[in-house]
């Protein structure tokens, strides 16, 4: 019993330190590195953005509106 409370209580408290630091001002410019960007090709991504919204006729996150007529 006691080895079961041992580990509950260390997975609590693993569990509580992840994700506790917050990100420095001066470290922000390593987050927006160019090695951080998962798109092989920004064009292509944006082009896509452009052909998944005409397509689905839905808008968010991107500033992109209007219907599915691709008539933007």
């Amino acid at each position: 019993m006691r080895i079961l409370n041992a580990i509950i209580v260390l997975g609590v408290l693993a569990g509580s330190g992840c994700g506790r630091q917050a990100v420095r001002a001066s470290e922000k410019k390593f987050l927006a590195d160019q090695v951080m960007v998962f798109d092989e090709d920004p064009h292509e991504s944006s082009t896509n953005d452009h052909v998944r919204t005409n397509r689905e006729g839905a808008a968010g996150g991107n500033g992109a509106g209007g219907g599915g007529c691709g008539c933007n």
